[in-house]
């Protein structure tokens, strides 16, 4: 009996988790629904910002871009780590994290490294072996493009003053509830555009002049570039915790059908063996 008690607990303790997940798969299902709309809704303006800045450049002799396209040689290096300040979302932190750690192993080695980490996860992870300067797990807390316009003008800043030579963002890029792809993107400098792939289709009229409107741009593209890698990262927070916690629901239910059957074999079991110990002593007294 004690056996049978033991696993009365299991199933309970089984029972309670699949609701605690059940419930977590169905809050991220429905903060799912509002990044994703957000982020929908977000990708065309960015795509058109970076359209009409490269339409508008492609016309214009000379370097427009100003200090934010300087190509200095690589010394010191900027990485911002977009995480998330929860777990409980499969290995949505840990492959940032890991590309995080192939690039300063890697494509950076013996260069010198700072990070600014946006969330608390991808804070946990380097502040005891790399150089984190600042950690922004705040963010989510008021996720709007001012907030996180004062970050990227802080980074930019410091690009222009001379203090970093390059500026990566590693964030999860959504693609759906299912599918996250890590990207490692250039920030700072910008890269040099292709005029030969820029098809400039429409006559402008400029007032003031192209290159007071490419400088003035800038600065709104880089706001908006890393505004979207945040909004990115946050959907698909939501996605992997959606399919990550379903996929716990499914599996306690598959434990907890498993120890019911367990269960009622060995309850089974303990009531044959308590028939046979009563026929056997009728048997005995009436012998």
């Amino acid at each position: 009996m004690a056996n049978l008690k033991e696993i009365r607990n299991r199933i309970s303790s089984v029972s309670s988790t699949m609701q605690i997940t059940s419930a977590m798969k169905m809050v991220s299902a429905a903060k799912l629904k509002k990044a994703q709309d957000t982020i929908t809704a977000m990708r065309p303006y960015a795509e058109k910002l970076t359209e009409l800045i490269q339409n508008i450049s492609a016309t214009l002799e000379g370097d427009a871009s100003g200090a934010y396209a300087e190509q200095r040689e690589v010394n010191n290096v900027l990485l911002v780590v977009v995480t998330s300040n929860r777990g409980l979302c499969g290995a949505f932190n840990a492959n940032v994290i890991k590309a995080t750690r192939q690039l300063i192993d890697g494509a950076y080695a013996g260069k010198n490294i700072d990070i600014i980490t946006i969330g608390k996860k991808g804070y946990d992870a380097f502040h005891k072996t790399a150089n984190v300067i600042e950690n922004r797990s705040d963010l989510f807390d008021a996720l709007t493009f001012d907030n996180t316009a004062a970050i990227a003008q802080q980074i930019m800043d410091a690009f222009i003053e001379g203090t970093y030579d390059k500026v990566e963002v590693i964030y999860n890029q959504f693609k759906n509830a299912a599918t996250q792809i890590v990207i490692t993107e250039q920030f700072l400098p910008l890269l040099p555009i292709e005029s030969e792939e820029t098809n400039v289709t429409s006559d402008y009229l400029f007032e003031p002049s192209k290159e007071e409107i490419i400088l003035s741009l800038i600065p709104a593209s880089l706001k908006t570039q890393l505004y979207k890698s945040v909004l990115d990262s946050n959907a698909s927070e939501h996605g992997a915790r959606m399919t990550a916690m379903h996929k716990a629901t499914d599996n306690a239910k598959d434990l907890r059908d498993q120890l019911k059957l367990t269960y009622n074999k060995a309850r089974q079991a303990a009531i044959t063996n308590e028939i046979l110990e009563i026929v056997g002593g009728a048997e005995a007294l009436n012998n």
